[in-house]
C-alpha cells in the first residue's frame, strides 16, 4: 500500500481526500453538475446529494489501499481553496490513467497542468507506471492543451479495412499517451 502522502507544487497541494472534506467535495461538484455531466457522469450519479459525499471519499480511500484508483483532491497552498480533483487509475501492463477536473473559476490558471506534472512524476515515479494515458473529448481544446504542454502525445487513429470504412465514425474522444521514456 502506497503511504496517504501530499503532492506538493508550487502553489499546489494535492492531497489524498479525508472525510472532512465532504462539504467542499459535493459543493464544487453541485455547482459545476451541468458542466462535468458528459464527462464525469459516474461520479455525478455517486455524488447526488451532501451525504453521498462522504460515501465516495471512503470509498476513495479504500481505493487508495487497495492500489485501485489514487484520487487526490487539489488545493491552493496560499488560500486553502478547494479546486478540483486529480486521479490515477493503474490498469495492465503498467499502464495507468489520469483524469481531473477543475471548478469553472479555477481554470484558465495553470493548476490543471501544475497538477498534471505532479500526479505524471508521482505515476512514473511512485506508482511505477510505464505508460499514462489522458482522454478528452475531441471538442475539449483545454484539456488537450493541458496534456500536449506536458509532453503527452495524440494517439494516431487506427486504420479501418476499407469494408468498415462506411461505418466508420470518428471518435468523439481523444487519446493522449506519455511514455516514461518520454517523461519531461
Amino acid at each position: 500500500m502506497l503511504p496517504r502522502a501530499p503532492l506538493l507544487t508550487a502553489r499546489l497541494c494535492l492531497r489524498p481526500y479525508e472525510l472532512t472534506d465532504a462539504g467542499p467535495f459535493f459543493t464544487l461538484l453541485h455547482a459545476d453538475r451541468p458542466r462535468f455531466r458528459a464527462s464525469f457522469p459516474d461520479r455525478l450519479q455517486a455524488v447526488r446529494v451532501p451525504a453521498d459525499a462522504t460515501v465516495a471519499l471512503r470509498a476513495f480511500a479504500q481505493d487508495w489501499q487497495s492500489g485501485r484508483f489514487y484520487v487526490f483532491g487539489i488545493w491552493h497552498r496560499t488560500t486553502d481553496a478547494y479546486l478540483g480533483d486529480i486521479c490515477l487509475m493503474p490498469q495492465a501492463k503498467a499502464q495507468a490513467e489520469i483524469g481531473y477536473y477543475l471548478a469553472a473559476a479555477a481554470e484558465g490558471h495553470g493548476y490543471a497542468r501544475e497538477a498534471l506534472e505532479a500526479v505524471v512524476a508521482f505515476g512514473f515515479g511512485t506508482v511505477g507506471s510505464q505508460r499514462l494515458l489522458i482522454r478528452c473529448f475531441a471538442n475539449n481544446t483545454r484539456g488537450q492543451a493541458v496534456a500536449r504542454a506536458i509532453g503527452f502525445q495524440l494517439e494516431s487513429s487506427p486504420k479501418r479495412p476499407l469494408w468498415f470504412r462506411n461505418a466508420d465514425t470518428p471518435s468523439n474522444i481523444r487519446r493522449f499517451w506519455l511514455t516514461r521514456d518520454s517523461d519531461t
